[in-house]
C-alpha cells in the first residue's frame, strides 16, 4: 500500500496563492466585500477577510495596525462576526489596500435607458 505524505490544508493555499498574487487578493476582497451584504454568504466573506489579513501581514500585526485588540479583530472576521464599516477600512487600510465606491452596472443600464426614453418622448 502506498503511503502519502501530508500536504498543507487549503486555508494555508489560500493564503500562499493571496500573498504571491495582489491582483487576485484584491479581486478576492471586492468579492467578499460585495457578499457582505448578503445574510447567506457573509460568514464565507469574513472567512475571506481573514485570510486576505493573514496573507498580509497576519491577524496579530493587522490587529496592531490597525490599533484594535487581536481577539476583536478575531471575532470580527469569525464566520458570525458583524464588524463595522470602521474596522472594515481600518483592517483593508493596515493590508495597504483602500475601499473606494463604483457605481453598479445595472444602475448605469437603467439609467441609460431612461434618457434615452424622454429623448424618445
Amino acid at each position: 500500500m502506498k503511503e502519502f505524505s501530508a500536504g498543507i490544508s487549503y486555508h494555508d493555499w489560500e493564503v500562499q496563492q493571496l500573498k504571491k498574487d495582489r491582483e487576485l487578493a484584491i479581486e478576492c476582497l471586492n468579492l467578499a466585500l460585495e457578499s457582505l451584504a448578503d445574510p447567506e454568504q457573509r460568514g464565507g466573506s469574513l472567512l475571506m477577510l481573514r485570510a486576505l489579513a493573514e496573507a498580509y501581514g497576519g491577524l496579530g500585526a493587522i490587529a496592531r495596525q490597525a490599533a484594535i485588540s487581536r481577539e476583536s479583530l478575531y471575532r470580527s472576521l469569525s464566520p458570525k462576526g458583524n464588524p463595522t464599516f470602521k474596522t472594515l477600512t481600518t483592517i483593508v487600510n493596515a493590508m495597504g489596500l483602500r475601499l473606494s465606491v463604483v457605481e453598479k452596472k445595472s444602475a448605469t443600464k437603467k439609467r441609460t435607458r431612461s434618457k434615452t426614453t424622454r429623448k424618445a418622448a
